[in-house]
């Protein structure tokens, strides 16, 4: 298959729709994620789109990982090489200046799973399953999935899902807060559009500073980034859509932004 045909790619008025099309088991290729990276990065340039869904056709797979035949080889390069492919895609993801929302549809596993932990929302269907089992065959999670799962559900159930390879079904995982909302089967993707029409309200400026400020506080101490806030809030002034989201409110109409 094209890459193109490995990550099917549309967009629906400022929402971009990513979709996984690898059968059987949406399996990450060193293709497929450098495509993913490049379309993020084109994203990130395009000022009429404010959030991105990343999803799959198939109730059953949401995406199993890294195929494993990739790695049944001695070619230490060869594997480093994929990992960099996994790694630089992730942090694209992770990084992208919009609302990025996971629509999981069955098993998120390994790979599957570490590219929704890189999104700002996850929700997932009654049937799916997650897990990071990559222990079990003698890897480890190199998608940055051993830094998101920690930070996302404490560091407990981190070490039970990565450590003990446990799998988490989608009761469990709206309880840890690995998902924020669980939908019956085949609502997914229409939950993640209804989401996504909620990000088209804000102001896409302020939507990508207070994301930098979101993630920031994993990282930086508060009080850098309290400082950091006030900054970024007087920075918004230089913008047209500051001035269109006050105007607009007190004229009592719906905002026009222009993400400038």
């Amino acid at each position: 298959m094209s890459t193109s045909e490995l990550l099917k790619f549309e967009t629906r008025g400022h929402t971009a729709i990513i979709t996984m099309n690898n059968p059987p088991a949406n399996t990450w290729t060193p293709e497929s994620l450098n495509y993913l990276k490049d379309i993020i990065g084109q994203l990130n340039a395009d000022k009429n789109n404010y959030a991105l869904i990343l999803a799959s056709e198939s109730e059953k797979f949401f995406s199993a990982g890294a195929d494993l035949n990739r790695f049944n080889h001695d070619d230490k390069d060869k594997a480093f090489s994929f990992c960099a492919a996994f790694g630089e895609a992730f942090e694209a993801l992770t990084h992208y200046r919009g609302v990025s929302i996971a629509a999981i549809t069955g098993f998120a596993m390994g790979g599957g799973l570490e590219a929704a932990l890189c999104c700002d929302i996850r929700i997932c269907e009654t049937q799916s399953q997650m897990a990071l089992p990559e222990a079990t065959v003698g890897l480890l999670p190199c998608g940055i999935g051993t830094q998101h799962l920690p930070w996302l559900v404490g560091e407990g159930w981190a070490k039970r899902m990565i450590l003990l390879g446990e799998r988490i079904k989608a009761p469990k995982a709206e309880q840890i807060g690995l998902v924020q909302e669980v939908v019956e089967t085949g609502k997914a993707l229409e939950t993640a559009l209804a989401l996504a029409d909620k990000v088209a309200g804000q102001s896409p400026t302020s939507v990508a500073r207070c994301k930098q400020l979101i993630m920031g506080a994993r990282t930086t101490p508060m009080n850098h980034m309290m400082a950091l806030e006030r900054e970024q809030f007087v920075k918004l002034w230089d913008t047209q859509d500051q001035k269109e989201g006050v105007a607009a409110f007190l004229e009592k109409r719906k905002p026009e932004w222009k993400n400038a």
